[in-house]
């Protein structure tokens, strides 16, 4: 006779299926979700807790076939490592976490040497959350350097860029009170005109800021030949106009990948320059870098010092307390890559955009407008002779596979152009973007059937990341 009953067909039942998904789970099965817009009443085990967030989570996009983001998706896993040991430390506090400050101290001086700084040890930048911030900072910068130069009162300050900045520009606009000069665009010609610029400065501009990799389609705006019409400029009528560089993501990809091209410290007008460390910087987000070209760029009276957190700290961010996990993976992936390894890997993203834009036009519905040959970017749309669909069919046909490629307007003067648009990263691979061509061409022969064009909802269409 056995010692020991074995399981009845109720034990057995039970023993198979999770708790979190059976009778046993305590908050009550399937049958009985928590509250979502109110604390619960009591705590749940921290199983079920993850169980539930984890299992909602699913519902979201998968972030590697996600085509519209500039955002890292995809790291190496001793980066992640290094991430979660570093996620309690308070990036502001460099008396508590020295290492880390010196960490950031290190990763300014490696982007001034790279962004060729007259003199690297004597540039200045810092940390932030993203370029946004790091694009508020500059102009910040710009407007009290400004002010100190014009001191008249009741003049309202003014920034010159093209129509195709990213939306953080309108918000600094909105936010310190200045005046934005847009450049629209015209034809062929997506981003800012380096003549039509300099037409639109005077006594009252702040600056000039120029796009390194627009967001729209990729493209580099010619800094060299904007920071030569501000040089006539000042020839005729004494204006000194500095250029803020906001390199969000191209300067993480011009310095290793068209290394003759002048559009940083190199040109002595160009006073600031931000980059996403989250972008093509490869970091997960969010870390940006602002670097001033020297201390005189970067007005004194904009720093502040604080010694209650232990030691004296000077500090120019818009934020204060934010997690120092971003800044070591940034450390990291310098440390990891170098130079040759940055460049390697920037150049097989720019050649898979480059090979993928080739594919996308020889599907013959298709008319590219840039073909990720700066930018690993490139933005396309139907051909003049297409007439059963737009682009926002393809973007929504697409999402249905799992793809999330953004359809947009133009902005004046080109409202009448609607494009989709691709951006490559690292983790994007050849083989991933013949999946994506597939996909495309399998949905071709169904959008070709549509009898008659639908009305869009353009309004819907997916925005931009920065």
């Amino acid at each position: 006779m056995p010692l020991h009953k074995g399981p009845d067909q109720h034990d057995q039942r039970l023993m198979s299926v999770n708790p979190f998904y059976g009778e046993a789970n305590p908050v009550g099965g399937m049958t009985e979700a928590p509250p979502t817009h109110r604390l619960p009443d009591a705590p749940l085990p921290p199983s079920t807790a993850y169980q539930l967030v984890h299992d909602e989570l699913m519902l979201d996009g998968n972030s590697r076939l996600n085509l519209a983001t500039f955002v890292t998706t995809w790291m190496e896993p001793q980066a992640g490592i290094l991430m979660g040991e570093c996620r309690d430390k308070n990036m502001i506090d460099k008396d508590e976490y020295p290492r880390t400050a010196e960490l950031e101290r290190r990763c300014v001086a490696m982007l001034a040497d790279l962004w060729n700084a007259p003199d690297p040890a004597a540039a200045v930048g810092c940390s932030t959350t993203g370029s946004s911030e790091a694009c508020m900072l500059a102009g910040m910068a710009l407007k009290r350097r400004w002010s100190k130069r014009n001191p008249k009162p009741g003049a309202r300050p003014n920034l010159v860029m093209g129509i195709n900045v990213q939306v953080c520009w309108d918000k600094f606009c909105n936010f310190w009170e200045v005046e934005p000069r847009l450049i629209p665009m015209e034809g062929d010609r997506f981003h800012l005109d380096p003549q039509a610029a300099a037409a639109l400065c005077d006594e009252n501009t702040i600056g000039v800021v120029a796009i390194l990799g627009s967001t729209f389609d990729g493209s580099y705006e010619p800094v060299a030949d904007l920071c030569a019409a501000l040089d006539e400029l000042q020839e005729r009528t004494g204006l000194d106009i500095p250029v803020h560089v906001d390199g969000a993501s191209g300067g993480m990809i011009a310095p290793f990948l068209d290394e003759d091209l002048a559009w940083d410290f190199r040109l002595p007008r160009v006073a600031s320059i931000n980059t996403s460390g989250h972008k093509y910087g490869l970091v997960y987000p969010g870390v940006g870098w602002a670097l001033w070209r020297d201390h005189d760029a970067l007005p004194e009276e904009l720093v502040f010092r604080v010694n209650y957190l232990g030691g004296d700290m000077p500090t120019f961010a818009l934020n204060f307390s934010r997690p120092g996990a971003q800044v070591v993976a940034q450390y990291y992936t310098f440390l990891r890559l170098g130079r040759e390894g940055y460049r390697a890997v920037q150049q097989t993203t720019r050649d898979v955009a480059g090979r993928l834009a080739e594919r996308v036009e020889a599907l013959g519905d298709f008319r590219l407008l840039t073909r990720g040959d700066q930018l690993p970017v490139f933005a396309f749309t139907t051909g003049h002779d297409v007439t059963a669909y737009d682009v926002f069919d393809v973007s929504r046909r697409l999402r249905e596979g799992g793809w999330l490629v953004p359809a947009y307007t133009f902005p004046p003067n080109r409202e009448d152009l609607s494009v989709l648009r691709v951006v490559c990263r690292n983790g994007f691979s050849a083989d991933l973007a013949e999946l994506f061509v597939d996909d495309l061409r399998r949905l071709l022969p169904e959008l070709r059937r549509q009898p008659h064009p639908l009305t869009k909802d353009k309004g819907a269409a997916t925005g931009f990341h920065h």
